[in-house]
């Protein structure tokens, strides 16, 4: 009888040691400038992120992103990859394709307010990453486009990027010859824009 006890507070206490030991998963949805278009994966900031000194062994990064990915392309995706992997945090990079493609900005407002729910649904916190557009798009829509990502933060109380290419946007030498996708020179920079917001978000 005794040894049993033993034995029943032993393995409470290796479960519970585990349940606290476990690594928060965190669950990056976006497009190309986090799925390492033109680099190596290895070497792109989700991958760096991992790695980072900071972040070792305390979460468990799952790149979920694609190149040329909407804001409606990842809610699209989104319910099955929650489902999949239960993250703790969902990191949403998106928006910077439906600039390209002139989409409305209601319609990514809606779409990025939609991913919020499903996320928050499912029990994950929500890390929002900010963009912004060069002015050839013209004034309005270049204003209009950056205001919503700190807006949506604003009203749904959650962590910010406020420019994910923050400290990197005016550098041409930073970019790869379409102008558009940071080199890998770029990537430890960007992993500086995203690790202070991270890290505040974990226990």
């Amino acid at each position: 009888m005794l040894l049993h006890r033993i034995l029943s507070v032993s393995l409470l206490l290796l479960a519970t040691s585990m349940a606290h030991s476990a690594s928060p998963s965190v669950l990056v949805v976006g497009d190309s400038l986090c799925a390492g278009y033109g680099i190596q994966v290895e070497q792109g900031w989700v991958n760096l992120l991992q790695q980072s000194a900071a972040l070792t062994k305390k979460v468990k990064l799952i790149n979920a992103c694609v190149s040329g990915e909407t804001s409606s392309g990842g809610l699209t995706r989104l319910p099955a990859l929650l489902a999949t992997h239960k993250p703790q945090i969902v990191i949403l990079e998106l928006g910077g394709n439906d600039a390209l493609r002139g989409q409305p900005l209601n319609t990514l407002r809606d779409n990025l307010q939609n991913l919020i729910n499903i996320s928050a649904a499912a029990g994950a916190k929500v890390l929002l990453v900010g963009m912004q557009i060069p002015t050839n798009y013209g004034p309005r829509y270049t204003r209009e486009f950056r205001a919503i990502y700190p807006a949506l933060a604003d009203k749904n109380k959650l962590s910010l990027v406020p420019f994910l290419l923050e400290n990197v946007a005016l550098h041409p030498e930073l970019f790869q010859a379409d102008g558009i996708h940071p080199t890998a020179a770029a990537q430890p920079i960007i992993v500086n824009n995203v690790l202070p917001a991270l890290l505040a978000m974990l226990p």
